[in-house]
């Protein structure tokens, strides 16, 4: 019996995907609801998993685009085939019951790359023999066969010798240092006359149309301020290690401009709008999107009713929708909508930048890079943590009164926490009585 991969539907908008990637090859066996594949829309990324286990046959090729409930694969589901993968996993079983422990590989005693699979030994020379965690150790690594040599003074290669040869070969000072992938730009960037032609995702097309769309539909212009992030870096400070151990999760920025942002909305409610029809939309709400840079290109997940939540319930939920995002995981839901949003260029070291507005939003607030400045404070010159922000927005619906107002009032609550508790309200007012 054959079950067909039947491709989703990716949403009411969308009709049309791409098949990014098969997750399994051809003719392998998959288990129910295992992954088998990912389709690209001009939204996210969606998986596909087996409805049944079996046999995978592949109709569709990679990169080929296509409408929802078009048939991409099929799964050969049959009595002999389940039978044939019964004995086959009681085989495996019984062969690990019955296998003594892993055997030591012997290889030749001459100067040769890392080699972790089993050699015959020379009749000539005595043998160098690998430790069984060595060669997990290769195996985990997947280094294959590098060009550096391994030594060992008792003529036995261990887990110690392969990581002073992956130090060696890496110009690493620490055996047990983290390799990280580093491309060798000599390979590609040598003078030629070649050029690397690939075709751009579904998701990328899109992000492209909806950037010029915004040039070409909306009068967007940009106000900056900035920010002393003294008051934020001491509570942070004080606080990270406690926060991080009750809510697991780290005790970031994002958060603390997220809660400023929807709290100032009330202030200024046209930086929250949008145009629709020839009317003017105030949401009494604030979804706020998170752009979110991902190998897949920009995704902005959304936080719903974000005004609703503390400081901590949006680190969590930045924490969970990122993820997400960064793992291919996000759902069409979680993208969509949207009232107003906020990048952060600092991570990349971005000093000043004009974020482009995320339609049909009318804003969306930038974050930057924080330095270290001479600023005037309290009649003299010190140097502050400051923090460039910017707010593009659109002038058909919002003014540079609003623009302006906007910024200062999160710049205020930024600068001094103390007004997220106080609802605007000054301390020692309170304190006389006058509010």
């Amino acid at each position: 019996m054959l079950i067909d991969i039947i491709v989703p539907s990716a949403g009411e908008s969308v009709s049309k995907v791409e098949l990014a990637r098969w997750l399994v090859a051809g003719g392998s066996w998959v288990e129910k609801d295992q992954e088998i594949a990912e389709i690209d829309s001009d939204k996210a990324t969606l998986t596909i998993n087996a409805t049944q286990s079996g046999v995978l046959r592949i109709l569709v090729d990679e990169g080929t685009e296509m409408q929802p409930g078009t048939v991409i694969g099929q799964i050969e589901v049959s009595a002999e085939v389940s039978s044939a993968k019964a004995i086959l996993t009681a085989d495996t079983v019984q062969s690990q019951l019955s296998t003594p422990p892993l055997p030591e590989a012997v290889i030749p005693h001459q100067p040769s790359p890392i080699n972790s699979s089993l050699q015959t030994e020379d009749e000539t020379n005595p043998p160098i023999t690998f430790s069984p965690q060595a060669i997990k150790l290769l195996e985990d690594l997947g280094i294959g066969k590098p060009d550096t040599e391994l030594t060992s003074s008792n003529r036995r290669i261990t887990k110690k010798d392969v990581l002073a040869a992956i130090s060696t070969r890496y110009n690493v000072g620490k055996q047990n240092e983290v390799i990280d992938s580093i491309a060798d730009t000599s390979t590609w960037w040598s003078g030629g006359r070649e050029e690397n032609r690939q075709k751009m995702s579904l998701l990328r097309k899109k992000v492209a149309e909806r950037l010029v769309s915004v040039k070409n539909q909306t009068a967007m212009l940009t106000s900056f301020n900035e920010v002393d992030m003294s008051a934020i870096f001491e509570i942070r400070e004080k606080h990270k290690d406690s926060f991080k151990e009750k809510y697991g999760v780290k005790l970031g920025l994002m958060g603390f401009f997220i809660k400023a942002l929807t709290e100032s909305i009330p202030w200024f409610p046209q930086v929250n709008g949008r145009i629709e029809d020839n009317h003017l939309i105030i949401p009494r709400y604030a979804d706020v999107g998170i752009a979110v840079s991902t190998p897949k290109g920009l995704m902005v997940p959304v936080i719903r009713n974000a005004e609703r939540l503390s400081v901590a319930g949006i680190e969590l939920k930045i924490s969970e929708l990122a993820e997400k995002a960064r793992n291919n995981k996000i759902s069409i839901e979680e993208l969509s909508g949207g009232t107003i949003s906020i990048t952060n260029g600092g991570v990349f070291g971005s000093m000043l930048s004009t974020p482009i507005i995320n339609p049909p939003q009318s804003a969306i607030l930038g974050m930057h890079r924080i330095v270290d400045r001479p600023v005037a404070y309290k009649g003299r010159v010190e140097i502050r943590p400051i923090m460039y922000l910017a707010l593009s927005y659109d002038h058909r619906i919002i003014d540079g009164r609003e623009s302006v107002g906007f910024l200062i009032k999160i710049k205020e609550k930024i600068e001094n926490p103390l007004l997220f508790l106080l609802n605007e309200k000054d301390p020692s007012a309170r304190l006389l009585g006058l509010t």
